[in-house]
């Protein structure tokens, strides 16, 4: 048990920035909190695809079409894939989720952004899509001047 005042107090006490987890640690009477600098598994709910093949306005009628399978050369929306580009603008290692196109020219997006226009040829799987985005969020220590993510 404890107080948000108390938790407040043992973060800054500690050197702790604040996030949901670390807080969840400084929560009552706390003596010393070790081995918190870890990098965090961040997981957010992404579906699974949509059953609908045409999207529609809100007056009901047909708007687009979406294709008629799900899966292009053996890979589908929200894969997680490692492209390695050799040659070109778009040359060199992506790392992300992908959103596949009907001519094989997929999108990859990475934690640093989309990468369009990769063949379908530089992809390997790294992970099937199960309805999940994965990131890993490196933890970064509070300086003493940094404000900005504690409350006032």
């Amino acid at each position: 048990m404890g107080t948000g005042g108390r938790t407040k107090f043992n973060r800054r006490r500690l050197n702790i920035p604040k996030t949901h987890a670390l807080d969840a640690a400084c929560v009552g009477e706390v003596e010393i909190v070790e081995g918190w600098n870890v990098p965090i598994l961040a997981i957010k709910a992404t579906g699974r695809g949509s059953y609908q093949r045409t999207r529609l306005t809100r007056y009901g009628f047909p708007r687009g079409y979406l294709m008629r399978q799900k899966k292009v050369q053996g890979f589908q929306t929200g894969d997680m894939v490692r492209a390695v580009v050799p040659t070109g603008t778009k040359a060199g290692t992506w790392l992300g989720r992908v959103a596949v196109r009907k001519t094989g020219s997929f999108n990859i997006q990475t934690s640093s952004g989309a990468i369009q226009g990769i063949s379908h040829r530089h992809c390997v799987l790294t992970q099937r899509a199960d309805g999940y985005g994965y990131h890993i969020q490196p933890n970064r220590r509070k300086e003493e001047g940094d404000r900005r993510n504690e409350s006032r």
